[in-house]
């Protein structure tokens, strides 16, 4: 089940309201601020041994690069990444006044003083998850109007512009990219991930056409010429942008990567489009559990998220905020396990949160849990919550210590991603459609 289908669904009729009232009311007393060494303390590393969900056989060298000690290292940083000042070693917030490319009128407000909240009456695991730095219900209502008239601009979901309307997705993005107010740029990011969401919708669970399984290899290449733009001779090139212009996924695809070219750079564009193909990939893999009617392990699913998460929307943290994070780092093969993390830990929060609302035979993490080791429902969401904690707490070490031995870049990109987190769950937790499922 899609993010929008999961959203609008109506309230399931099993024993789940109880497990996500639980969750919902066990807020997470996790910082905003992601944690950075001070001059003085002994300097973190990247750990030799990650511990990680299924990194047993990884290892990263460490060799020692400014304060350390024997056992606590930072390690020497790739090409590209330059080393630690004693002006540079400051926790990374986001800042109060973004410097990047056309970002001068953009200002980030503080977040409202928030009363200490009451403790849960029940007593479910907390997911280890920060705050989010503000809400600004008005622009995120203006996000979400302007996307809903995009929608029907470029045909997607068709009669079916109220399930927009009701997810909020403005609230999402305004949420999620707490570095601009600016309306324009957040619309192209929101742009962007519903035209990613709608190649779910349209094409693999049929939520708003019919479903063709046999198709979707297929449908999927010809929408990945869109994303790779193909170039074909001049002879035959007219009868693949006559397929193009028929299908309202692949125009909504090329009109939100088209904007979003106004407010990024052509790498960052690049970056997009990178991970949307490995998001097909992770489609076409659902479409062979459903085809061949598997159901897959727990590790293959974990793997699916890993494809399918929210990291392409995530990608765009510093496009939206008018900066941009170096190639060199971008791809640093430590900040891409950082990062990945963080994507796969907040799918699983919509995985959680959506429980209340998908039908039973839908796959979910706490749903294989619980098939696979035979236990309870509430025992799968325990678990759930504890893979979910494992990877967030993984992620805020690695992404501390790269923080520490990058650039200025770096620790503001890892700042937006940890913010990133607590938007996406500060909207999965306010959102009226899951309370009321609840």
């Amino acid at each position: 089940m899609s993010l929008i289908s999961r959203v609008v669904a109506p309230v399931a009729g099993h024993d789940m309201a109880g497990l996500v009232r639980a969750l919902l009311s066990a807020r997470s007393s996790a910082p905003l601020r992601l944690p950075v060494p001070s001059k003085a303390a002994r300097g973190p590393r990247l750990p030799s041994a990650p511990t990680g969900l299924g990194t047993s056989a990884a290892r990263i060298g460490s060799p020692a690069v400014g304060i350390a000690s024997p056992a606590m290292r930072i390690p020497t940083p790739a090409v590209g990444v330059t080393p630690p000042s004693p002006a540079s070693m400051r926790s990374p917030v986001l800042p109060s006044g973004p410097t990047g490319l056309g970002t001068s009128a953009t200002r980030l407000r503080a977040p409202e003083p928030r009363p200490e909240p009451e403790p849960a009456a029940d007593p479910a695991p907390k997911l280890h998850c920060p705050p989010a730095v503000r809400d600004d219900r008005a622009l995120g209502e203006t996000v979400t109007e302007r996307l809903v008239e995009w929608a029907e601009e470029v045909g997607i979901y068709p009669g079916q512009l109220d399930k927009i309307r009701k997810a909020d997705f403005g609230r999402l993005i305004m949420l999620a990219h707490p570095e601009s107010d600016d309306p324009d740029r957040l619309l192209a990011a929101a742009k962007c991930a519903l035209a990613e969401w709608s190649v779910d919708d349209h094409y693999v669970d049929g939520e708003v056409e019919e479903a063709r399984p046999e198709l979707l290899g297929q449908r999927l290449a010809i929408a990945h010429s869109v994303i790779d733009q193909a170039h074909l001779p001049l002879t035959y090139a007219p009868q693949l942008e006559e397929v193009v212009r028929a299908d309202p996924v692949m125009r909504a695809l090329r009109s939100s990567l088209d904007n979003l070219a106004r407010y990024a750079t052509t790498s960052q564009v690049r970056r997009l489009r990178h991970e949307l193909g490995i998001m097909f990939v992770a489609y076409n893999q659902e479409g062979v559990w459903h085809t061949a009617e598997q159901t897959p392990p727990v590790w293959e699913f974990l793997m699916h998220r890993h494809e399918n998460s929210f990291v392409p929307c995530m990608v765009l943290v510093d496009a939206v905020a008018g900066y941009e994070l170096p190639y060199g780092e971008f791809a640093d093969p430590r900040v891409r396990r950082a990062f990945t993390m963080a994507g796969t830990a907040s799918v699983i929060v919509n995985d959680l949160y959506s429980m209340g609302k998908e039908d039973p035979t839908d796959f979910s993490l706490p749903r294989l849990i619980a098939s696979e080791d035979q236990c309870s429902l509430e025992e799968a969401v325990d678990r759930t919550v504890e893979v979910h904690n494992e990877l967030m707490h993984t992620f805020e070490a690695e992404a501390a210590a790269l923080a520490a031995a990058g650039s200025p870049e770096l620790r503001r990109f890892l700042a937006g991603t940890w913010a990133w987190l607590g938007g996406s769950r500060e909207w999965h937790a306010g959102s009226a459609r899951y309370t009321t499922a609840a």
